[in-house]
């Protein structure tokens, strides 16, 4: 193992370093979450990633996610996001998809090389189907819950789905998952009850409503799910 992982190595040692290496894991969802899931990852010594975003790096982006700062407003967040791996792990192999993925277009991706999937996406129709996939395919997935209008990111906790509470999302996807047989999920999800912004951004309409976010919310929440990605591929 090459001197950028040894720090690691002393923890985990060398044959589970191996399997690290050779682990291919996709991200949905390269935001505030889901880019410090590739951070943390690829500096654990992971080496294949496949990106699903089809949002571009925007100023308000700045606050919170890892991949925005001046330099990236207006790029891809896929693309942002793999030139930040490949700047922590030039052998790393980066495969992107600048799309949404909704239950329309799933057909279009295939889960069979995948060894983990990490959910980061928004919509609740895309987080149940991507459930259902990796649940068809067998392929272990985490899901990130709501971190929106939280501000303590002490209150984040891993559970299954059905032993969530509190969390408005992951209420919605206990019944939506229950409704289609859906045993079991583990999750990233907030206990602390979500706190009304001071005021609406002009972008808001009645259909949704922006949520206020911080730094250090969501960037713990995507630590936590590396967390449990290492620990699961090593056993």
């Amino acid at each position: 193992m090459s001197d950028k992982f040894m720090r690691t190595e002393m923890l985990l040692g060398t044959e589970n370093m191996k399997k690290l290496k050779s682990a291919h894991v996709a991200v949905f969802g390269l935001g505030g979450v889901g880019g410090h899931v590739c951070e943390a990852l690829a500096r654990c010594g992971i080496e294949n990633f496949t990106l699903f975003d089809n949002d571009k790096v925007a100023s308000s982006n700045l606050n919170r996610q890892i991949i925005a700062t001046v330099d990236t407003i207006g790029m891809d967040k896929t693309e942002a996001t793999k030139n930040r791996i490949l700047s922590i792990n030039p052998s790393a192999n980066v495969v992107y998809h600048n799309v949404f993925y909704l239950p329309e277009n799933a057909d279009n991706f295939s889960f069979s090389d995948l060894d983990y999937i990490v959910d980061a996406i928004d919509t609740v129709s895309a987080k149940i189907e991507l459930v259902m996939r990796a649940e068809k395919f067998g392929i272990p997935i985490i899901s990130s819950m709501g971190t929106g209008n939280k501000l303590n990111p002490s209150e984040l906790k891993v559970a299954d789905i059905y032993k969530t509470s509190v969390c408005p999302l992951a209420r919605t996807m206990r019944c939506e998952l229950k409704k289609r047989g859906v045993k079991k999920l583990k999750v990233v999800y907030s206990e602390e009850k979500p706190i009304k912004p001071l005021f609406e951004t002009d972008t808001e309409s009645q259909r949704r409503h922006t949520p206020g976010s911080t730094s250090f919310v969501p960037s713990v929440a995507g630590l936590i799910i590396a967390s449990e990605v290492i620990k699961d591929l090593i056993k």
